[in-house]
């Protein structure tokens, strides 16, 4: 994630900061520019610090309740913006509970949007097209219910159960389901890579290649899932994927290695915000472990480029985390037929970028 100042006082800002804690000004996001202002008030709306006051702005309605920093321009009238637009079912917010938990969902879910804005995807709701668009249904299991709320994709709509957003839940099914990661910003990125594989591979002259390298998705995918679930994970399944559950079907090797690959691009945009390096002293001569973290991964049309950087920061943040006595930041290994997934999704994406 970029870094962002206040344009008053210089302070460092963060992308879901809405007040400089240094001088006080207010903060808004602005989707269109991807950037994080320092605001003016006047007559009832906020203008842009060091801007002409032609365009006026507000807040999205959910400011008040601190889960959005995002700015709708003064003549829109929706009273929600491009992030927020797209939530169709929210908890509860009486229960202060869930309202707790629809924070912590809402800050990994603007993290999301940002990511599918930057790289340019189409991103719209379904009030705009019924067929195409995408909505979000944030969800609570029904007391004294059975019958759970099941995370996932359907034909636009990214159903997430909120347990996923209290650590210790979210901790339990982890070990539960025998997973090495599991936070709500990586469920995002999962479920929204079945959605873009409807909107940039089905019916696309890019479905030969996608076939070619993550199976045939017209693979029965109820048969599939139970086969998983009864006979467990075929053995040598790291040399061809990026996790476990992307054994079961084509379409789940795709949203698992979408999901990885935002992992990629946002947490090298975050090194390359804060001009990071690594240059471990000891193996001056394995190149391999070595990076200069100097390019915006979203604006490079080699993605070898970026994962050459990937490596060695995965390396120094895995042994960061060690060191504070925490896993692996990132658990996992890639092995070359996942490298030729991930960039083939890189290609697709700068393929279908927005004009």
């Amino acid at each position: 994630m970029k870094l962002f100042k206040c344009d008053n006082c210089g302070q460092l800002l963060y992308f879901d900061n809405s007040q400089c804690e240094r001088c006080g000004h207010k903060l808004g996001f602005l989707p269109d520019d991807l950037a994080l202002f320092t605001l003016i008030e006047y007559n009832g709306v906020y203008g842009i610090w060091g801007k002409p006051a032609q365009t006026g702005y507000r807040y999205c309605e959910n400011y008040k309740y601190n889960v959005c920093n995002w700015l709708i321009p003064e003549e829109d009238d929706s009273p929600y913006c491009k992030a927020c637009s797209l939530n169709r079912t929210i908890p509860d917010i009486g229960n202060a509970e869930y309202r707790q938990r629809w924070y912590t969902i809402e800050n990994a879910k603007h993290r999301l949007i940002y990511s599918l804005l930057k790289l340019q995807l189409p991103l719209f709701s379904k009030a705009i097209d019924e067929e195409k668009g995408l909505l979000f249904d944030f969800m609570a299991d029904e007391k004294g219910s059975e019958q759970r709320v099941l995370t996932g994709h359907d034909n636009g709509v990214i159903t997430l159960n909120i347990a996923e957003a209290d650590d210790i839940e979210r901790e339990m099914t982890r070990k539960s389901m025998d997973e090495v990661y599991r936070t709500v910003l990586g469920h995002f990125r999962h479920e929204v890579g079945h959605y873009y594989w409807d909107r940039l591979i089905d019916n696309t002259p890019f479905i030969d290649e996608y076939r070619t390298l993550f199976g045939d998705e017209r693979k029965d995918y109820g048969e599939a899932i139970k086969e998983h679930y009864n006979n467990g994970t075929p053995s040598g399944w790291n040399s061809s994927y990026i996790s476990a559950y992307a054994t079961t079907h084509p379409w789940e090797d795709w949203a698992e290695t979408w999901a990885h690959y935002l992992h990629i691009i946002d947490t090298i945009e975050t090194a390359y915000a804060y001009g990071m390096s690594v240059h471990p002293a000891i193996a001056s001569n394995a190149s391999f472990l070595h990076a200069d973290i100097n390019i915006d991964p979203y604006e490079v049309a080699d993605f070898n480029k970026v994962l050459s950087l990937w490596f060695p920061l995965t390396f120094a943040l895995n042994s960061l985390n060690r060191s504070m006595g925490l896993h692996d930041l990132y658990p996992f290994i890639i092995p070359p037929k996942v490298v030729d997934k991930l960039l083939f999704i890189h290609k697709v994406c700068f393929a279908k970028r927005i004009a």
